[in-house]
């Protein structure tokens, strides 16, 4: 497989047309306005009140003060416009330019107004080194731009500097002591400075800051290197292929479940990654066979299995449809027991689902409230609940006919709530009718709210499994239950496998036999629907144009490349 990457990431130079990056960026621009005018401010404050504290009331008429309040307010503008609302691109970056173009230059002329026994060079150079390096921290740009920003500074600050210090008089700005710039010495032997003294001391004071901005720059622009590129390896992480992930929403033993979205069709996928340090032989070869055993299975109650393939990193995951609705644990979280009807119909889908599995020889073994999800709209036409199964990555194939044995006989594998008793004495051994005991203990769960055996340890569990009795269903709810409904989830929690319906197809046949109970309807799900709110997760808008364009040959089920 080959993966190559071309990529661009938001700047202030070149900003991706991603509404991600764009919004980042807007945020970010914002933040870096706030704080830069933050600092400005509170050392404008400092200066007012020292003034007022030394009873210098007519200092407030010099320029310098009224120059540095003007750069607070130019490097305030972009958190005032930028704060709220979406900004285009061409916007942010007018407003960061003109914003950042105001400020230096402010604080440029405030350097030139303020009396040279204060070191105006030094307080230009420790304000706008504050504002190269926190822009390269907040602002995420190439490192380039960083060095191309920092140079452009750099010769507004030297030029004032040095115009500042050409202009010196130092018998009229009261400079008395004797010292030296690079060997140059000044003092008051200098009681007029000519103009070739005056130029020497000008590029005396401008070099040493200079090499100061130097020093600032480098510093700045590996910072800007080291944060783009992590942000950049963030950007190469959440895509894998053409899918671009964007939030995690489950995660299990065999790896854990994003939602993401194609780059081109735009349709909402969930993406199982099983990471490198899981990516061992064994685990390996059990992802591969989930992968390959869901991608054979059509029936509209199984998740839909898109793409397989692993990055160059050593990444494997698979692409699968997104289901926009609430697993079984959410609806009892949300509304407590489920009505009888409902139930019947939830559990009618799930063990339709499963005859397709098992009659191709396969066993789902982790069927669980968590793994069973739900959505309102048939995705066919009309209205209603509607089932997913998911996740087969515990699944096993009862005929092997000399394949892989991928189970481990010495372990467990499966929930403890919603495990057969033979998957605990003999979990090599199980067949179908384990998914059916289970599916029982999920009926039982949604009809009473309540799993049907807790404990304080896995073992205790696990041995209420193997020797406890179910209480009746009704005992538990407190309120009757139908009478063939409840015989039938019992007989599915029967210890002896011989005693449990033998098939799905069976069950689901049974399940549609219990007459008496009122039957869900599609306005029922639509009232429950709008009772107790949307789906926990939604699906994103369609993203701008891609911000990656990746080219990867995926690894198809067959073990054959394909572009």
């Amino acid at each position: 497989m080959v993966l190559t990457t071309r990529m661009h990431l938001p700047s202030s130079k070149g900003l991706s047309a991603s509404e991600e990056d764009r919004s980042f960026l807007q945020r970010r621009v914002a933040l870096f306005g706030l704080v830069i005018g933050g600092l400005y401010l509170f050392f404008w404050l400092y200066r007012v009140v020292m003034l007022l504290v030394m009873n210098q009331r007519e200092a407030f008429r010099d320029p310098s003060l009224w120059w540095h309040l003007s750069a607070v307010g130019f490097f305030v503008l972009p958190w005032f416009l930028l704060r709220r609302g979406k900004r285009s691109a061409r916007f942010i970056r007018v407003v960061e330019g003109t914003a950042l173009s105001l400020g230096v230059f402010a604080t440029g002329v405030m350097g030139i107004y303020i009396p040279f026994e204060a070191r105006p060079d030094f307080i230009m150079l420790l304000a706008l080194s504050n504002v190269i390096i926190a822009r390269a921290v907040f602002v995420p740009c190439t490192g380039r731009w960083t060095l191309t920003l920092g140079l452009i500074v750099g010769v507004v600050l030297l030029a004032c500097v040095y115009y500042g210090s050409l202009g010196l008089d130092l018998q009229k700005r009261g400079l008395w002591a004797t010292g030296s710039y690079f060997g140059i010495e000044w003092s008051v032997i200098y009681p007029e400075l000519t103009d070739q003294t005056a130029r020497r001391l000008a590029a005396a004071i401008t070099t040493e800051i200079a090499i100061w901005w130097v020093l600032t720059t480098a510093l700045s622009t590996g910072a800007s290197v080291v944060i783009y590129g992590l942000r950049r390896r963030v950007h190469d992480a959440e895509q894998l292929g053409q899918y671009r992930l964007e939030e995690k929403i489950g995660e299990g033993g065999m790896g854990a479940v994003y939602r993401a979205s194609h780059a081109f069709l735009r349709r909402p996928t969930a993406v199982k990654l099983l990471p490198p340090d899981k990516a061992g032989a064994d685990n390996l070869r059990r992802f591969e066979q989930e992968v390959q055993l869901t991608a054979s299975l059509t029936h509209p109650n199984t998740i839909t299995i898109f793409d397989y393939g692993h990055t160059s990193d050593g990444i494997f995951y698979y692409a699968m449809e997104y289901v926009d609705g609430l697993t079984l644990s959410d609806l009892v979280s949300r509304s407590g027991a489920q009505p009888q009807g409902r139930v019947i119909d939830l559990m009618r889908q799930s063990a339709s689902a499963l005859v397709e599995a098992h009659g191709i020889g396969l066993v789902h073994r982790d069927l669980k409230p968590g793994n069973i999800m739900v959505h309102l709209l048939h995705p066919h036409g009309g209205a209603g609940d509607f089932v997913k199964v998911l996740d087969f990555g515990l699944v096993k194939q009862v005929r092997q006919e000399g394949g892989i044995q991928l189970t481990n006989e010495a372990s467990l594998s499966g929930t403890p709530q919603y495990m057969a008793p033979e998957s605990i004495t003999a979990p090599d051994a199980v067949d179908a009718r384990a998914d059916l005991y289970a599916l029982g203990a999920v009926a039982y769960y949604l009809l009473t709210g309540t799993h049907v055996f807790t404990g304080k340890s896995i073992v205790e569990v696990c041995s209420h499994h193997l020797h406890s009795t179910p209480e009746p269903l009704s005992s538990r709810l407190g309120k009757p239950i139908a009478p063939d409904l409840e015989q039938l989830v019992l007989s599915c929690l029967a210890k002896d496998p011989s005693d449990r319906p033998q098939s799905a197809f069976e069950l689901d046949r049974r399940l549609s036999d219990c007459a008496s109970i009122p039957p869900w309807t599609s306005e029922d799900a639509r009232r429950w629907w709008e009772a107790h709110g949307a789906p926990v997760r939604k699906a994103p808008p369609p993203k701008a144009k891609g911000v990656l364009t990746v080219d990867l040959q995926l690894t198809s089920v067959d073990g054959r490349d394909r572009a």
